[in-house]
């Protein structure tokens, strides 16, 4: 059975598997960079405001890369604003490893694509979703999508576990520790030269095709500006737990070093990419909203207990356990939005459901940040629990009836 839910779908096209490649080498320097980055801002001398504010940065300039993307994708074929990101992708790891200014960290933030959660929050995710979705017929897209995020979720932790790497590479070589931490950003950079070559051999993706109209959204709009509000509340909370910020407390509350910290998110990712390929099963059960809410409120109440955990292993057991709940809704969400509208719709809805996460989840991370600047207790992440809490239960009242093609 494991072997046929690893399996790519049989309809699947070349252009959909090279989408899964380029979700895997982004998610490896993702998964490097978040665990790093807290370490990387403390050398520099930054306080938790600072820091907080350069997550806070980065998520704001995904929305903004996004709300683009959003605006112009209905109108330019996928492949080439896929390329445009990936180019700048590679700029983003070029800066980060060469500033130190925190005004000019908080503006690359900005405009670049770095990525201090687990998630994926950058312009990437609405045009490879969309393409995604098109390259594989319907009563396989929810497993298109966890395969799309086991590739994500598994080598991003891969990636959280070689964290340390390029730090243990400049202690030998006896460079500092912040040299240490630059390479990790040439590394990321790298990443999107690779990641560019890829998209520009994929075809057009003509199964998506610019429709050159004026407006991306039709009759979908009611229900996406719905699940928009809804995936916002979740993206908020989500915003004062970010891998980034919770590595920051448990730095503070538990002095955790970076080696074993990227042992414990290479074991939460492993978790998350496990649950990637159950979602498949559990929602051809129970259908895809009740995936997304049953699997995700036990979630919240593991990660109040870890906020509440006396020491540090029942908390890193905790968030461990987590793990495999967690993200169990992520390609589930995806191929719900996917399957509510249109195809022409696919990007703009993409967008619009991505936009308010990214600015939702972006302005938490400075209260975060300034939380545990005042105490080492963990409010940010029981406040993360109780709007995620909130949100499922939303979710379920609201789209328990809307149903996609497959389950009709």
């Amino acid at each position: 059975m494991i072997l046929k839910l690893l399996a790519v779908p049989s309809s699947a096209t070349t252009d959909g598997r090279k989408l899964i490649i380029t979700r895997a080498l982004r998610a490896f320097v993702d998964g490097m960079v978040y665990v790093m980055l807290p370490g990387f801002l403390l050398v520099l001398g930054l306080s938790g405001v600072q820091i907080g504010a350069v997550v806070t940065a980065s998520l704001l300039g995904s929305a903004l890369t996004t709300i683009l993307v959003g605006i112009y994708g209905h109108r330019i074929a996928p492949a080439k604003m896929l390329a445009l990101a990936a180019v700048l992708m590679v700029a983003t790891g070029i800066a980060f490893g060469v500033v130190s200014s925190f005004v000019m960290l908080l503006v690359i933030g900005i405009i670049g694509t770095m990525n201090p959660s687990a998630g994926d929050v950058s312009a990437f995710l609405p045009l490879e979703q969309a393409s995604l979705s098109a390259s594989v017929t319907n009563d396989q897209r929810t497993a298109m999508f966890a395969l799309y995020n086991l590739s994500g979720a598994l080598v991003g932790s891969i990636g959280a576990l070689c964290a340390a790497v390029p730090l243990w590479f400049a202690r030998k070589q006896k460079l500092t520790d912040l040299t240490g931490y630059r390479i990790t950003f040439f590394v990321y950079a790298i990443a999107g030269v690779v990641v560019y070559l890829i998209y520009r051999r994929m075809s057009v993706l003509s199964q998506v095709k610019p429709t050159g109209t004026k407006s991306a959204l039709g009759d979908s709009r009611r229900i996406i500006f719905k699940l928009a509000a809804l995936f916002s509340l979740d993206s908020f909370g989500g915003g004062f737990a970010v891998q980034s910020i919770f590595a920051l407390w448990i730095y503070r509350r538990f002095d955790l070093s970076i080696g074993t910290l990227s042992v414990v998110f290479f074991a939460t990712g492993t978790l998350s990419a496990i649950s990637s390929l159950l979602s498949v099963r559990i929602a051809k059960r129970i259908g895809l909203v009740r995936t997304m809410v049953f699997t995700h409120v036990p979630a919240s109440v593991l990660l109040i207990g870890v906020a509440l955990a006396p020491n540090v292993w029942l908390a890193v057991t905790l968030f461990i356990a987590r793990g495999l709940l967690s993200q169990m809704d992520v390609p589930v969400r995806s191929s719900y939005v996917m399957a509510v509208v249109k195809p022409h719709e696919r990007t703009a809805a993409a967008s619009v459901t991505n936009v308010p996460r990214s600015l939702a989840s972006a302005l938490p991370p400075i209260a975060a940040g300034w939380m545990l600047d005042q105490s080492r207790f963990a409010w940010p992440l029981l406040i993360c629990a109780a709007c995620k809490i909130i949100y499922d239960f939303l979710l379920l009242w609201l789209f328990r009836h809307i149903r996609p093609p497959e389950e009709q």
